[in-house]
């Protein structure tokens, strides 16, 4: 247990030759402007005006890519059950979407740069004249600021130091998070967690274990979601990895797969397949879960009469890690006993402590991402010669 809400066990596997307990002290010393947006004394560019003023409205449209979106698209599955409001995720570019607008209505437009192609394009074909607006930008010369302007919609400042994927707990996160009707101050816990020894051992051992992989060439991180409304939470992280440490020819690749589906299409792969991957187990106890109640199966599976679909999957957990075990693959395992605001602020924590941690260990620059630049500026010089 490294908190009340998170079993957590290791890859069996320890190492202790990259001093990643020195690396953690020297970040947590450090006047970190990303670590500062975890903690609960993080100022934010909105004030509770800006909530007072669309927290009655029942539907929000949510417009962004990447880092912009797939925070708050996270905090929305994994909470749905406490969110009584109606949210739409607009995160790519797709011709055949079509939406109803409500009276009620608010869009939420975020993009840090703020010149984002998708997100423009977006913005341009979602946003109806009568609608209530608000923009999460940085307060520079760029299209979406001068657009929020135009159409006299709340601009709130994206800060110029934080990184799309690393903005979950910034205004990025949280303005949807309150707007949402969750605790804002319930996912900062990153003030406890780091005063916590287990929480701290386990990092460290988790980040050691994962460079020992890529030093063997094992670079694939392969995620065995069992709760489905993880699933946006494993894109964020998907993200935050493959972004954060992509680079200089070195990185790791996480590879989301949906479980128990993935018994029956990709489990073979994993069990006998070249052993050039490492596995994360993902669970999470459900409190209300259906039961089988049929009286009518046959005697062989009678076994399942009065047995819970959360039982059921968890049954299907601990078989496969058995079967792991004695094939010797590589894992870890995260078992979730809360589904709240706190046990989602220390994920979101330890995931992004772990991919800095990670970034320095490898010698690459966790914060940036330049080559996805290359892209954008290809696209804009073949859409304007065309």
């Amino acid at each position: 247990m490294i908190t009340k809400n998170i079993n957590f066990k290791n890859f069996v596997i320890k190492i202790k030759k990259f001093q990643i307990s020195k690396k953690l002290r020297l970040l947590l010393n450090q006047n970190n402007r990303i670590l500062s947006t975890l903690r609960p004394e993080y100022k934010y560019s909105y004030n509770n005006r800006i909530i007072s003023k669309f927290k009655k409205s029942s539907s929000f449209t949510l417009i962004g890519m990447g880092g912009s979106i797939l925070g708050a698209q996270a905090i929305y599955d994994f909470l749905k059950y406490k969110i009584k409001k109606n949210f739409l995720f607009i995160n790519n570019i797709d011709s055949n979407l079509i939406i109803s607008h409500k009276k009620n209505n608010v869009n939420l437009i975020i993009s840090k740069s703020g010149n984002t192609l998708e997100t423009i394009v977006n913005a341009n074909i979602f946003i109806k004249k009568k609608d209530k607006n608000i923009f999460i930008t940085e307060h520079t010369n760029n299209y979406l600021l001068n657009l929020g302007k135009k159409i006299k919609a709340e601009i709130i400042e994206h800060r110029n130091y934080i990184g799309g994927r690393y903005s979950v707990l910034s205004e990025v996160g949280m303005l949807p998070a309150e707007l949402m009707g969750l605790n804002e101050k319930k996912f900062k816990q990153f003030n406890n967690l780091i005063k916590n020894k287990k929480f701290l051992n386990s990092l460290v051992s988790n980040v050691e274990s994962i460079l020992y992989f890529i030093k063997k060439d094992k670079f694939t991180s392969i995620i065995l979601n069992y709760d489905e409304r993880s699933d946006n939470l494993f894109k964020w992280y998907q993200q935050l990895v493959a972004e954060s440490l992509g680079k200089k020819s070195k990185g790791v690749l996480p590879i989301i797969s949906s479980m128990p589906k993935d018994n029956h299409s990709l489990m073979q792969l994993y069990l006998d397949g070249p052993k050039k991957s490492f596995y994360t187990f993902f669970h999470i106890f459900n409190k209300q879960s259906i039961k089988i109640k049929s009286k009518e199966l046959f005697s062989k599976s009678k076994y399942l009469i009065s047995k819970d679909l959360n039982k059921i999957l968890y049954s299907q957990k601990i078989a496969t890690e058995n079967v792991f075990k004695r094939k010797k693959i590589p894992f870890r395992s995260f078992e979730i006993f809360n589904r709240d605001e706190k046990t989602l602020g220390e994920l979101f924590t330890f995931f992004i402590l772990e991919t800095i941690l990670l970034g320095r260990a490898l010698e690459v620059n966790p914060f940036d991402q330049p080559s996805v630049e290359l892209i954008k500026k290809e696209t804009r010089r073949i859409l304007i010669k065309n």
